[in-house]
């Protein structure tokens, strides 16, 4: 059962859904990028670098997507898991045509799956809208559902970057954002069983300067100034399992 602040917070969403898109537009965040799936892309370029260089090639995984929302990086990347699986518990954002599975969540802080069920699992700026227990409940809900050896891999806003901390104040969907550090997230999904495997900070570059100076912003990746960062958490020291 949802707390009274979890019930809320799924009840914002619902009123966001509508106008999610427009809710998000900016003009510090456009001067990033004119077009929103850049985000999304730059995102999967950390992953994917991620998986097939530690021999997990996606294609081989099942993934769950933890409060997908509208479903952009499920149908960006989905095609290229063996499965490809979206849940949120706003109702309201999930696609009403994608094509791959979303499901609601009974709760913010609960998973509709069984446990150790996927591969490999992302929550793409979840969980700085859970707050208080319900992050705790909610890392334990996602080391739940990993299989053996499956692999998370957390994106968060970095709270020391002052122009993503610019663009959430300013935001309102993200009113009641607490934006967590790559630290206490690694204190978090600790706390819940995982092991923290790797970190990584991107979003540095703009979108022009990337699709230059891609090496670049790489080579920066383990300083903490990137717009965000990816924290990738293993359910324990063996290899992630394949899906059969």
């Amino acid at each position: 059962m949802m707390s009274p602040v979890a019930e809320h917070e799924v009840a914002e969403f619902e009123k966001y859904a509508p106008s999610y898109s427009e809710l998000l537009d900016d003009p510090v965040r456009n001067r990033f990028t004119q077009d929103p799936r850049h985000f999304y892309w730059r995102k999967w370029i950390v992953i994917e670098r991620y998986l097939r260089k530690h021999g997990t090639p996606p294609e081989r995984l099942t993934w769950l997507d933890v409060g997908c929302g509208r479903g952009e990086l499920l149908e960006l990347a989905g095609r290229s898991f063996s499965r490809a699986i979206g849940c949120d518990p706003s109702g309201g954002m999930l696609p009403s045509n994608s094509s791959f599975e979303v499901y609601e969540q009974p709760s913010q802080t609960e998973l509709p799956f069984a446990d150790g069920s996927v591969d490999f699992l992302t929550a793409v700026c979840v969980l700085h809208h859970v707050h208080g227990r319900n992050r705790q409940l909610l890392a334990g809900e996602i080391r739940r559902v990993l299989r053996p050896g499956g692999l998370c891999c957390i994106v968060e806003h970095n709270p020391w970057n002052p122009v993503t901390q610019r663009i959430v104040k300013r935001c309102p969907v993200d009113v009641d954002a607490e934006l967590q550090s790559a630290g206490a997230m690694g204190r978090l999904l600790r706390a819940s069983g995982l092991r923290c495997a790797h970190l990584e900070y991107f979003l540095y570059l703009p979108e022009g300067a990337f699709q230059r100076l891609r090496k670049l912003e790489e080579l920066f990746s383990g300083l903490p100034l990137g717009g965000q960062y990816a924290l990738f958490a293993e359910a324990s020291d063996h290899a992630v399992h394949s899906a059969q």
